[in-house]
């Protein structure tokens, strides 16, 4: 298909696709009870943490990798909605150049 014609019906579905995941990701960034999980989490690992033994080196290596999984997630979440962010102003620029080119 060439670019006068817009993106293919693939191309639609999936930008289509990644604004649901980025309201889905924000709807769980914005959920207060998953926030507090969150936080309520890395507070006791890194509690957890502080209360190791000396020579415990497992299991702050454990709780290390337990806080880190938290963040990953979170920045997970944020990277949804990042490129659903993307695919808006993708899916607007498609519409602006349809509507250019008389194809809407």
């Amino acid at each position: 298909m060439s670019k006068l014609r817009g993106a293919a019906p693939a191309d639609d579905f999936k930008l289509n696709a990644d604004l649901a995941r980025r309201a889905r990701a924000e709807a769980l960034i914005a959920d207060e009870l998953l926030q507090q999980a969150f936080a309520r989490l890395e507070e006791r690992y890194i509690e957890e943490w502080r209360i190791t033994q000396f020579r415990d080196t497992d299991a702050r290596e454990r709780l290390w990798q337990a806080v880190n999984v938290v963040r990953k997630v979170k920045d997970h979440l944020a990277r949804i909605v990042g490129d659903g962010k993307l695919a808006q102003r993708e899916i607007d620029e498609l519409a602006q150049r349809r509507k250019r080119f008389g194809l809407v």
